[in-house]
């Protein structure tokens, strides 16, 4: 395999998948580096139903499995394997992936954000099970029922906010006596009938992995030391999301939160270094402007290379 490439893409999310699709049809023979866990969040996602051209809906797997062999048909390479250098100082820029040494014309960082768990174990083991860490991704299929969102900050409030105008109940779940979220965040909550708050609670246990779905959890009140139950019928996790940047610190420009920043489409502080999907995006998080940064991000890498970019 050629380790010298026009294009190499780390990442084979929605974003990193379809940039290898667009930077393939450009004729770019674009090199997509997928990890050893590939595919992304979706991955972990059951039944997709907000993908546009699917009106039935499409497991999460099947979904990226396809998009895999679309970029696959169009001439791009993928190899496995996680990056554990990078070198972005001049052109052509220098990665190292599990011992191989490639180089890159130009770079598109598709490598996401990985979100929080609780690490009890078995809230990833109930994940696409009744267990969510995106309100608008699975809010759906609780239509009607019992949920809970754990988390105080404006990630957990905004899902909160969703899912009550599809559940019966939201109970919010926090550690602290009070919330972390903006005070207008807060406001709407409060204001909303159907949301409900447990102060001073932490999770301890996710009930029933034996079963494969949710039914209950199994609280601890942090003041009085009480343990109890919650029937509930899904929990979602919204303690944050971390951007996957550790290799590119001090390198390319992050903002505050440690995500990418990028200008004028998918551009990053160095030219030739482009970003797409989560892990320049703290505020949609959705498979679909995933791909559509994917999408943007080849095309910025194509003119580059032509010389047409600005």
């Amino acid at each position: 395999m050629n380790t010298d490439r026009q294009v190499v893409i780390i990442g084979s999310g929605p974003a990193g998948l379809t940039a290898g699709l667009y930077a393939a049809r450009a004729n770019l023979s674009p090199l997509i580096i997928e990890g050893f866990e590939a595919g992304g969040q979706l991955m972990l996602t059951t039944m997709v139903e907000n993908w546009p051209g699917f009106r039935d809906g499409i497991m999460g797997p099947e979904l990226m499995g396809e998009l895999r062999a679309q970029a696959l048909r169009f001439g791009a390479e993928i190899v496995q394997g996680d990056v554990t250098n990078v070198d972005l100082s001049s052109r052509p820029f220098r990665l190292s992936v599990s011992g191989t040494a490639y180089t890159a014309q130009t770079l598109i960082i598709a490598t996401g954000a990985s979100a929080k768990w609780l690490d009890l174990g078995v809230d990833k083991q109930l994940s696409g099970r009744g267990v969510s860490t995106c309100a608008t991704c699975d809010g759906f299929f609780f239509k009607g029922r019992r949920v809970a969102v754990v988390g105080g900050g404006d990630t957990a409030i905004e899902e909160a906010i969703y899912l009550s105008k599809l559940a019966s109940e939201v109970v919010v779940i926090h550690r602290r006596d009070r919330l972390r979220a903006s005070k207008v965040m807060q406001d709407k909550a409060f204001s909303t009938p159907n949301i409900s708050f447990l102060w001073h609670t932490e999770v301890r246990d996710i009930k029933d992995v034996t079963r494969g779905e949710v039914t209950a959890l199994v609280l601890h009140n942090n003041l009085t030391g009480e343990t109890s139950e919650l029937p509930i019928d899904g929990v979602f996790i919204a303690i944050g999301h971390t951007p996957n940047t550790r290799l590119f610190k001090g390198q390319v420009e992050l903002a505050d939160n440690g995500y990418i920043t990028t200008h004028k489409g998918s551009r990053t502080s160095v030219p030739g270094v482009f970003a797409a999907g989560d892990v320049q995006d703290h505020v949609y998080r959705q498979a679909v402007t995933a791909a559509g940064s994917g999408c943007m991000a080849a095309i910025d890498a194509e003119r580059f290379l032509s010389g047409t970019g600005h």
